[in-house]
């Protein structure tokens, strides 16, 4: 390059520089020669190297890549090359492996390239995830016996989802999060001719787009910078079944590429030029309704009719409440036996109020708000509402206080008095009652009704609570 006709970097103020160091995200510089002028915190920890080995030094002197040109900032200050959400493996100058996600593109200014600028987020612990994948062999541990519940609700789903595994159709479960989707995954695979063979689930929201694509399909080295060959989860679970939760979380030429590979019963690897046969059955699930899904178009309407062949609504633990003492009791049974204790049961204000609680967490809450209150327990005796988290006890105080007799209108007796002077009256009983069984206490009274302490405050000052 011709110096007379380019551009210097320019140099950046100190406050620039440390307003760098301070946000989460690498950020690598280089001028027109490729040496490197700007090198932040974030980047230095991620290379694992510090900066003064890397400022004003050339990258390639630094980092090993296999050519020059698979840097991507050599190739934006180069060729003009931008690069936006792409993955990149190279090695730093111990031979560290680093991968990274990154956005890369020369610096201009008045069309005149005078640098190259690298944004990069960290993924080196999830991409040896990605490669553990060759090695996984998940384990379907659940059956239909360990489903537990009586009710009407949860016995419909278990008839349909008994039904489905007779044949290797598509499943898709819609539940909310912490119902137990995947437990009926693995007891229809279980209960299936499939259940000796693999069955591998993905959580499809856990990992980035530029993950998730090498994880469900595999790759083969050269398929892109840093790729090895390893197969994919449709190659592992071949023969068996494929859970894929929260399928709605995949971006929509994801879903593409997954509506083709199972339509076509055959896959083909990152990087490669030849498909492979696969048979594998799809059990998807999602956490919000696919009919709102699809309008949404979080989940592509295409593959919602390919999957949903077969479709089971898991019900939420606050439509079958008549399950909640069987579900309690075998929570209660099974960290005793963890813990090695005795508890007997939960006492009958705790069962009053998880009858009416309504379970935003489903079965998996109940389940750690059981493990977390037997943690507390010191001696063999039932759980009290003591032993409940914090917002369960403040809940339970309120239901109760709710409860209060508040002044009520006689049929033959009163004077009908006007309703602001009656809603003043009743206010003013309730608080008082409330003082009395907080003994007083301004702070724990307003927790209690749900309000700030200045605002309890001025009701009492109002009503003039306290008084003689």
């Amino acid at each position: 390059m011709n110096d007379s006709h380019t551009k210097k970097m320019p140099e950046l103020h100190p406050a620039y520089l440390q307003l760098l160091d301070s946000i989460d995200v690498g950020i690598h510089v280089v001028d027109l020669d490729g040496l490197s002028v700007i090198y932040n915190r974030r980047m230095a920890e991620m290379e694992d190297m510090p900066k003064e080995e890397v400022l004003n030094r050339n990258i390639l002197d630094i980092f090993m890549f296999n050519s020059a040109e698979d840097s991507r900032l050599w190739q934006a200050l180069q060729h003009g090359r931008s690069h936006r959400n792409e993955k990149q493996t190279y090695f730093n100058n111990k031979g560290l492996e680093i991968t990274t996600v990154n956005d890369t593109f020369p610096l201009q200014l008045n069309t005149e390239t005078f640098g190259a600028v690298e944004i990069a987020r960290d993924i080196t612990k999830l991409e040896r995830m990605s490669r553990e994948t060759g090695r996984r062999k998940d384990e379907a541990k659940f059956t239909f016996d360990q489903i537990i519940g009586k009710s009407d609700a949860i016995q419909t789903v278990m008839t349909n989802a008994k039904r489905a595994t007779r044949t290797s159709s598509s499943v898709l479960i819609y539940g909310e999060t912490g119902t137990g989707k995947e437990l009926f995954a693995q007891s229809i695979h279980n209960s299936s001719d499939r259940g000796s063979k693999p069955f591998i689930s993905q959580n499809c929201a856990a990992l980035p787009d530029s993950l998730i694509e090498g994880i469900l399909f595999g790759s083969v080295k050269g398929g892109f910078t840093g790729a090895t060959n390893h197969p994919g989860l449709f190659e592992q679970a071949d023969g068996g079944t494929l859970m894929l939760d929260e399928i709605n979380s995949l971006n929509p030429s994801l879903q593409a590429k997954l509506l083709r590979v199972i339509q076509e019963k055959s896959v083909r690897r990152i990087g490669d030029t030849k498909s492979k046969d696969v048979n594998v059955r799809i059990i998807a699930t999602v956490n919000e309704d696919p009919i709102t899904a699809v309008k949404n178009k979080s989940l592509r309407e295409d593959l919602y009719y390919r999957l949903s062949v077969v479709t089971l609504m898991i019900p939420p633990l606050r439509d079958r409440k008549e399950d909640l003492p069987v579900l309690t009791d075998h929570f209660v049974n099974k960290f005793n036996d963890l813990f090695q204790l005795s508890v007997p049961y939960v006492a009958a204000d705790v069962e009053e109020f998880f009858s009416s609680y309504e379970w935003p967490g489903n079965i998996r809450e109940l389940e750690h708000v059981i493990e977390g209150a037997m943690n507390l327990i010191s001696h063999d005796e039932p759980i009290g509402l003591d032993f409940l988290p914090l917002h369960m006890q403040n809940k339970a105080s309120v239901s109760t206080a709710s409860a209060l007799d508040v002044p009520a209108l006689q049929p033959n007796n009163d004077t009908i008095r006007p309703l602001q002077e009656y809603i003043e009256s009743a206010e003013k009983h309730y608080i008082e009652e409330v003082l009395r069984r907080t003994e007083g206490n301004i702070t724990q009274a307003a927790s209690l009704l749900g309000i700030k302490r200045q605002s309890l405050q001025y009701r009492i000052n109002k009503h003039r609570i306290g008084e003689q």
